[in-house]
């Protein structure tokens, strides 16, 4: 099973706001009589803009991607069996999702400013969930294991 995290999508709302400056710069030249092909670069060129920013609106970049047998974030490719624990920390983004590993110059950083709010608490209990998985373990619900091995 595939799951991806995206960029919360209101960080890019400068994009097209640029493009629509980059519109209204076209429209004063026009309104100063300005040659027509400078007029056309610009709208041009704003209109580029705030297309790109709509589409990026529209589907933002990938920050994480949790698979089976591996976690992908912002490309870098890292098996679960290489993660050794999940917590938070402090970073230069502000607060970050730490995916500490078994080298601890290669920790994983995820900021959460980066993500969608309602996201975080689902991302961090399936990170958790995955790694349990990875390394065997399971939640103790607070029962003894049944030993089919009794000495009797």
């Amino acid at each position: 099973m595939r799951t991806t995290y995206r960029m919360r999508a209101g960080r890019f709302l400068g994009i097209p706001a640029a493009g629509l400056i980059l519109l209204g710069v076209a429209a004063i030249l026009w309104a100063f009589g300005l040659p027509t092909t400078v007029i056309a670069v610009f709208v041009v060129l704003g209109g580029l803009v705030v297309l790109g920013g709509v589409y990026i609106l529209a589907r933002p970049p990938v920050v994480l991607k949790l698979r089976d047998s591996e976690l992908d974030v912002r490309g870098v490719r890292t098996p679960w069996t290489d993660v050794t624990a999940v917590g938070r920390a402090e970073s230069t983004h502000g607060e970050a999702i730490v995916l500490r590993t078994k080298q601890k110059e290669h920790s994983v950083l995820v900021p959460i400013a980066w993500l969608v709010p309602g996201q975080v608490e689902s991302l961090e209990t399936a990170l958790r969930d995955r790694l349990n998985a990875a390394h065997g373990y399971t939640i103790w619900d607070g029962t003894a294991p049944e030993d089919e091995d009794r000495a009797e």
